[in-house]
């Protein structure tokens, strides 16, 4: 494998997807060795589509819904990037790019599998993965799409809860399909801490260590339950603001059997100033004390986690109606 770091198997893909792109730097990104893989959301469509003149050419040529619109597109980069991607996944390392269904089937169960299926079909490429959001729905559709042997990516983790359901859900699929196809749970970091910083710093907690030792439970987690196939995959990795080194989330959550998927910017700022030691897995007494601090200091992580799950589902909703609006 060629995996960024190759005897930790922990592989760098970029959040980020445009037509443009695509033709250009993603290919030298990959020809160096520096990514595998790619990933993709309603928030990143939704900046390429309406900011990108790449677009308008495809756009003047499309009929139909809004919708059916908007897929004519994402598909059409999908099948780009995937096609780039190929000859790392024929050969064994990663190559994977998602797309996210419809963020507002995110409670229908029946309905995610139905779109899921659908594009997978409609993309057309084994090295795509069918997003889809860590619900009560979402956990059903992604059992039902691994016994389909369709790759998921499970998105918006926040709780170890959610991580450890999103596994189970792999595993009890896995044990139906002909073939065991790879799997991601995607836990979300940076987020957290940009919630929690200002408080934590209130009461003489050290800032931008809950997100990294939340996403390190989750990653335990994950680890422990073996599941075939299933890897974690932190996500919500770029920095905000010049408090931390651009790079931070990456270098910070280097572990074993790992993805860490980043925008541009944050992986050439890891690729020049980073450093290549395993972080994790961390001590859970370390990660217990920092969480007994928050709690001492009446700071309710879970319901800030429950938050941050909600908003989450709500900014891609939202990105997602933009786009439609937009087409």
């Amino acid at each position: 494998m060629c995996v960024y770091i190759e005897d930790l198997k922990f592989s760098l893909w970029a959040d980020f997807i445009e037509r443009d792109y695509l033709d250009g730097e993603f290919k030298e990104l990959i020809e160096k060795k520096i990514i595998n893989g790619a990933t993709s959301n309603p928030a990143i469509f939704k900046n390429a589509i309406l900011n990108s003149p790449a677009y308008k050419e495809q756009l003047a040529t499309l009929s139909g819904s809004a919708k059916e619109k908007y897929e004519a597109l994402a598909i059409y980069d999908i099948q780009k990037a995937a096609d780039i991607l190929r000859p790392l996944y024929d050969k064994g390392d990663d190559g994977y790019v998602s797309i996210e269904v419809d963020p507002n089937l995110c409670d229908d169960a029946q309905a995610t599998i139905d779109e899921g299926e659908r594009l997978f079909h409609a993309i057309n490429r084994p090295n795509v993965m069918i997003k889809v959001p860590a619900t009560e729905a979402g956990y059903e559709a992604m059992e039902a799409l691994t016994a389909k042997s369709i790759p998921v990516n499970a998105t918006l983790i926040f709780k170890e809860e959610q991580a450890r359901s999103c596994a189970a859900a792999f595993a009890r699929g896995a044990q139906k399909a002909t073939t065991i196809a790879d799997t991601v749970i995607s836990i979300f970091v940076s987020r957290v801490d940009r919630a929690l910083d200002a408080t934590c710093k209130q009461h003489n907690i050290t800032p931008g260590l809950t997100g990294i030792y939340n996403a390190a439970k989750c990653y335990a987690a994950i680890e422990s339950l073996h599941t075939p196939n299933t890897r974690a995959l932190f996500a919500s990795t770029g920095v905000k603001g010049d408090e931390y080194p651009a790079h931070y989330y990456i270098e910070e959550l280097i572990a074993p059997n790992s993805v860490n998927t980043a925008p541009i910017d944050t992986i050439k700022a890891y690729i020049q100033n980073g450093a290549k030691e395993q972080k994790l897995p961390l001590s859970p007494q370390l990660i217990e004390e920092h969480f007994r601090q928050l709690q001492d200091a009446g700071i309710d992580l879970e319901a800030e986690l429950d938050k941050q799950i909600t908003d989450g589902l709500e900014a891609f909703k939202i990105a997602f109606k933009d786009i439609l609006e937009s087409l």
